[in-house]
């Protein structure tokens, strides 16, 4: 049996049972613990010896410790308390308590020096405890500990013997079992996942590319890492609606479309580049990714080459990688029942559980099942998944392996328009219910994917690492992308719309070393990879023709026939892509790891094959090689800053030109796009901010509209600012934020043509999100998040403007206990509060959408 006692204090002000419980009901839960418990030493004693016991309670300390690193804030706390504490340096080194003022119990006091540090203490004997890693998992041992020392001086009061009073005096050991070595290696990236910040809604750290888990302060990156708390109190279905809390993302179609296209810094992210744990497999090209499996969503900013390898389909901006859920420390069996206006119904279970002598094995399932209309006219949407995570944590060897299938079905989505190029004044936007797509036109996608992961650590200072991952996706569609021919919203007749089969396979392998050494007074931290990405597409789109239509007042026609969605078998290929690459990189740290040097570069071929889906004959390929660089520092003047520079590059597969060009079908060799960034990030203990300055340029390819021919002859360089904050203001008010800037400029173009003019990119976005506990009642939290843009041109001529948006949710949520005595908790949140209908600009040169419309989320949450 092993008894840990842990408290993560990344978790203060989470409630009981679903992770959101306020620090003060933990503290009044202590103290009610402790006066029971010791009113029933007192009655007892009193009882049997026919005296009185005089109950000890825990002693309330006056604390003026300000903030320090953590060594020396550890220190003064044992002054104070004249309590044990026992801290292996490796983990103090770099770390700063935020300190703590004022009157507190010793184990709370602890617990407010250690916020935001990643550790928490395990009670070892009376007065005594040492300080471990934390877990999101972990339980608050302050509780346990407290209740267990008193329950003992009880059962000692009872016996009125002269060895009971004796034992009664002595120190109360408190039992425990350990596995081995707790502390996890630097080394390690499976069961390494960086714990959660203050708030809980965004992780101190997260996945960096092939260097592994990093603390934010540790990486001459910027990066996001959103938890599943706030997917879970934000009740968000697709990877879309998570990603409307980051200013650095900008959306290129609403939610409804059942598509996912973004780009990050005002670059497009790839319909395949999206990682799912660190591996290009996540199922985005044919829909979109359904989050209630998802532990985590990381937003890498810049270009990252060297860290992920080769974009397939573009991510010069950025990566986002999907971190699977997996088993906690605690049983897990959670049933949540969903609703979305206008009549769409749900159910998600997700259960975990761990196994084994030390917990060794876990096991966690999600499946969800939701369906009914959309608040769209003549819109429906069907969507299932089932996903299952294993684990298995040795003291040398951990493993991971993760399957997942996912179908979504959607009737009459409403998709994005294309405006006509001649069109200067754009029109009214139309309702934001108003469906201008037909009631039969239909998405229907279907993916199975699945990773094995593995690592062995050789040595105390070298782990070999092995990851593998598949998917296969596909899609049968019948979607129709209308264009606005003039100011009045008129659609032309167009014979554009097509009916799709396709089908996307994509097997990745990724191995290597991870390993610590030092040379003299330098660390290094080093890894080398090897990574494979193989993809095959398959597809069929016969077209059919639409009538003359208005955004206002659409023309509804009869359906085609039911043989016009072609079947798979009819399917022909379309390309094979296969990428290579061998990389390695150090980080160097000296000074306690106060400055550190990362460098490393990335060796790499892309080979593409495209095929004539009319004959199967080859019609275009190439073998083409390149190395990428990067260089990043990170130095900490005082220990809760960190200032940073890097200079990365980014490449992605080279373009094809379209069949509407003269030189349709031709390849185009790799991308090379080179991002500079400075930055600065102060993290207060319990509030985090970052500012960064960036720069990246990335080759430009188009159709010159005078010769028709598509070449890469042009250039865009985005410069940019970003600001982002998120923690925990004060007790019961936390923050999630932030502003992004971008100068999105052509800089080189074919012939002069738009010369010097903006990319179709929203050059400031400011994205806010909070949570308030109410005062008078802490089971009550309100939320609310603020969205707005600005004006944005729409296409490359800047002849064509969206005005500038502005959107409010808001939201709140309660908790209780239920009958069974487990906790319940109610989610209400309203999108789109003032239905604001405004434009929405695409980062997609040419193309606007209407915003999804109010939108009422009703979710509630039993435990059991």
């Amino acid at each position: 049996m092993e008894d840990t006692y842990r408290r993560d204090r990344t978790h203060d002000d989470m409630r009981a049972f679903d992770g959101s419980r306020d620090r003060g009901n933990q503290h009044a839960l202590v103290f009610f613990v402790i006066a029971l418990t010791s009113f029933v030493a007192w009655s007892e004693s009193a009882h049997a010896q026919g005296g009185t016991f005089t109950a000890q309670m825990p002693s309330v300390v006056d604390f003026n410790i300000p903030s320090q690193p953590l060594g020396n804030a550890v220190n003064a706390f044992a002054d104070a308390t004249g309590w044990q504490v026992s801290v292996p340096t490796d983990l103090a080194a770099g770390k700063v308590s935020p300190g703590v003022i004022g009157s507190h119990e010793a184990l709370d006091a602890l617990s407010r020096l250690l916020a935001g540090t990643g550790l928490t203490y395990r009670v070892t004997d009376v007065n005594a405890v040492t300080l471990v890693p934390g877990s999101s998992s972990d339980v608050a041992p302050a509780v346990v500990a407290a209740g267990a020392a008193a329950t003992a001086g009880a059962v000692a009061a009872v016996d009125g013997s002269e060895e009971a009073t004796q034992t009664a005096q002595k120190p109360i050991k408190v039992p425990e079992i350990l596995v081995k070595d707790v502390r996890q290696r630097v080394t390690q990236e499976l069961d390494n996942l960086p714990p959660e910040y203050a708030g809980g809604d965004v992780a101190r750290g997260g996945r960096v590319g092939i260097l592994g888990n990093k603390d934010i302060m540790d990486t001459p990156f910027t990066q996001m890492n959103y938890t599943s708390k706030i997917i879970q109190d934000q009740q968000a279905r697709f990877l879309a609606d998570v990603l409307k809390n980051d200013p650095s993302v900008q959306l290129g179609q609403p939610s409804a479309t059942g598509f996912t296209n973004f780009a990050i810094r005002g670059f497009r992210q790839g319909d395949n580049d999206t990682l799912f744990n660190g591996l290009a497999i996540a199922p985005t090209f044919n829909g979109t990714m359904m989050t209630e499996s998802i532990e985590r969503v990381e937003v890498l900013r810049g270009p990252n080459a060297v860290l992920n390898g080769a974009a397939p389909f573009g991510s010069i901006g950025g990566m986002v990688n999907l971190v699977a859920k997996r088993a906690g420390e605690e049983a897990l069996t959670q049933l949540t029942a969903q609703y979305m206006s206008d009549t769409q119904f749900g159910v998600h279970g997700d259960i975990g559980r761990r196994f084994g002598k030390h917990k060794e094995f876990g096991v966690r399932i999600n499946g969800v099942y939701r369906n009914g209309d959309l608040p769209i006219d003549h819109s429906s949407r069907q969507s299932a998944l089932a996903t299952m995570g294993l684990d298995y944590r040795g003291d040398i060897v951990r493993l991971s392996a993760d399957f997942g299938y996912q179908e979504q079905e959607i009737d009459g989505a409403r998709r994005q328009f294309l405006v006509a190029p001649g069109l200067t004044a754009l029109p009214e936007p139309p309702n934001t219910r108003t469906n201008a797509n037909q009631p039969w036109e239909l998405s229907h996608s279907r993916a199975l994917y699945g990773t094995l992961r593995g690592e062995v650590d050789v040595t105390k200072y070298l782990t070999a690492f092995a990851d593998f991952g598949i998917t296969n996706d596909r899609r049968q569609s019948i979607i129709s992308n209308r264009q606005i021919s003039d100011s009045f919203g008129t659609l032309a007749a167009t014979n554009t719309p097509f009916a799709t089969a396709i089908e996307n396979q994509i097997i990745t392998f990724n191995a290597g070393l991870r390993g610590t050494f030092d040379t003299g007074p330098i660390h290094h931290q080093a890894v080398a990879a090897y990574t494979l990405f193989s993809r095959d597409n398959q597809n069929r789109q016969p077209s059919f023709t639409l009538p003359a239509s208005n955004i206002y007042n659409p023309v509804l026609v009869p359906g085609p026939p039911a043989s016009l969605p072609p079947s798979y078998g009819s399917m022909q290929k379309l390309s094979e892509n296969d990428l290579y690459s061998a990389m390695l990189g150090d980080t160097l740290s000296i000074l306690d790891e106060r400055v550190q040097l990362t460098g490393g570069v990335r060796f790499q071929q892309i080979k593409t094959t495209n095929f004539n889906q009319a004959t199967g004959a080859v019609a275009s390929e190439y073998d083409e090689s390149a190395p990428t660089p990067m260089v990043g520092l990170v130095v900490k003047p005082w220990q809760h800053v960190s200032l940073y520079g890097n200079y990365i590059e980014g490449l992605q597969q080279g373009p094809t030109a379209p069949a509407t060009a003269t030189n349709a079908g031709e390849v185009f060799a790799p991308f090379v796009s080179k991002g500079y960034e400075i930055g600065a990030k102060v993290d207060f203990g319990r509030i985090a901010t970052t500012l960064a300055v960036f720069q990246i340029t990335q080759p430009n390819a188009f159709v010159n509209p005078t010769t028709n021919v598509f070449g890469v002859d042009g250039e865009q360089r985005n410069r940019g600012v970003e600001f982002m904050v998120f923690g925990e203001v004060m007790e019961g008010l936390r923050v999630v934020g932030g502003t992004t800037y971008i100068d999105a400029e052509l800089t080189k173009t074919q012939g002069g043509v738009n010369q010097g003019n903006k990319a179709a990119v929203t050059p400031f976005q400011l994205t806010a999100y909070g949570e308030w506990d109410m005062p008078f009642h802490k089971a009550l939290t309100l939320t609310t998040r603020v969205a707005h843009g600005s004006s944005q041109y729409v296409n490359l001529a800047n002849t064509q403007q969206v005005p500038e948006w502005t959107q409010w949710d808001l939201g709140a949520r309660y908790w209780f206990k239920g009958l069974i005595g487990k906790p319940i908790t109610i989610r209400a949140f309203l999108e789109n509060v003032l239905n604001n209908n405004a434009w929405y600009g695409s980062f997609f040169a040419g193309q606007i959408f209407v915003r999804d419309p109010r939108t009422f989320l009703l979710s509630a949450t039993f435990d059991f």
